[in-house]
């Protein structure tokens, strides 16, 4: 059964908390950019402004997260999750004052960006949390705590952006952010707090090992996850075209939340299973449906196909991204390893401005079903680099490397 495995997982002690508080605090990564985006468009009526904010944040975000990710295997979880989340809070809150005062769009970049750059990367924390507490475990475990977590995410990315936009709808426009900022505190000092599951700060002697990014197979997994992130930015972006071209701009929430939908479920099968075959054939394996599972979408050219042809898109993407994070955890060394996924999430996010910003020039210049080739090129050139360069994360299931490269100490 699918559900079975899953059971085992919070029985043990501290892991309900840590997971629950890891949700509430993630939940707020979805909701920023759509709140940023319609609470500037709201006070400056122009919708390039918002999205420029909207931009500059997740940038920052994903500039900031390697060095978050740092700081926390130096210092430990509780140490930077408690000053970070004040200051988000702080920066948010300089963005929504901002825009009440209807302060000049310089400030309203800079509050955007010191938003971004401060917001808590939770998922590399309880990733890594799993990891601690399962570490004594059998491997098949982490594998369906992986799983879980990527169906976590695409939940939190179907609910995040419906619940800032009912806010906004419902209450106003600085609702969504407002309550952004109350999970973000809510969930990332009930994180800090649960020191029982905390991964313990690893004490190296001598000179400390260099940044994970410099270990090939980390390198390659951020290079394909940058395509990967291309992607997720583009598509996310055309679709919202495709639906206005067709007359029901209505429904590209709905076609959003298919593609995410589609993720979810095959996350969780994914984890079900207890899996024989090599993470790095896995992986490239997931990487080559991925590109596949796109084609239909730039063959369709009404809604009601689409509809299909997104979430069979979709099915491909969890167990990707499982096994990316999978392989980052046999390869990293333990004492670096929230740094280590931090940086595919950076990875992912690059990719996903580079995505959104190639995806709105496409699809003005050639027409929504034109420009999702440009998101299957991005796929297709993913499972090529992941297929040329996967010697580089040929790991064994007990997390040995290849080339010498020194193991998780």
């Amino acid at each position: 059964m699918v559900v079975g495995p899953y059971r085992g997982l919070f029985g043990m002690p501290g892991v309900k908390g840590f997971v629950i508080a890891g949700f509430i605090g993630r939940l707020p990564m979805a909701m920023l950019g759509i709140g940023t985006v319609l609470l500037v468009s709201a006070v400056t009526g122009s919708y390039a402004t918002a999205g420029g904010v909207s931009a500059m944040g997740s940038l920052m975000f994903a500039a900031a997260a390697p060095v978050t990710g740092r700081l926390t295997d130096r210092f430990g979880q509780s140490r930077v999750l408690v000053p970070l989340a004040l200051l988000h809070g702080v920066a948010l809150s300089s963005l929504l004052l901002s825009a009440h005062l209807r302060a000049p769009d310089a400030a309203l970049y800079l509050a955007g960006m010191a938003t971004g750059a401060t917001a808590p990367a939770l998922g590399p924390m309880v990733r890594a949390r799993w990891s601690h507490v399962l570490k004594d475990k059998d491997p098949g475990k982490l594998h369906t705590a992986f799983s879980f977590e990527s169906v976590v995410d695409e939940t939190i990315f179907i609910s995040g952006p419906a619940l800032v936009s009912a806010l906004a709808a419902t209450v106003n426009v600085y609702a969504g952010l407002i309550a952004a900022i109350a999970f973000t505190l809510a969930g990332a000092l009930t994180l800090a707090s649960f020191r029982g599951t905390e991964p313990p700060v690893v004490r190296e002697t001598g000179k400390r090992h260099g940044t994970p990014i410099a270990i090939p197979g980390v390198a390659l997994l951020t290079v394909v996850f940058l395509g990967v992130g291309s992607v997720f930015g583009s598509i996310d972006l055309i679709t919202v075209g495709f639906a206005e071209e067709q007359g029901h701009r209505g429904a590209a929430g709905f076609m959003l939340a298919l593609i995410a939908s589609g993720s979810a479920i095959s996350g969780l099968w994914y984890g079900s299973r207890a899996w024989r075959i090599p993470l790095h054939t896995r992986f490239v394996r997931t990487l080559t449906l991925f590109a596949l599972g796109l084609i239909p979408v730039t063959l369709m050219e009404q809604v009601r196909p689409m509809l299909v042809a997104l979430f069979v898109a979709g099915l491909s993407i969890s167990p990707t991204l499982i096994t990316g994070f999978s392989l980052v955890q046999r390869l990293v060394p333990a004492g670096q390893l929230t740094e280590g996924m931090a940086w595919l999430s950076t990875a992912i996010g690059f990719g996903v401005a580079l995505g959104s910003w190639a995806g709105g020039w496409l699809t003005d210049a050639y027409g929504a079903h034109n420009a999702y080739a440009f998101s299957f090129g991005c796929a297709l050139l993913a499972a090529v680099v992941g297929m040329a360069g996967s010697a580089l994360v040929r790991v064994d299931e007990t997390g040995e490397l290849p080339h010498g490269q020194s193991g998780r100490s």
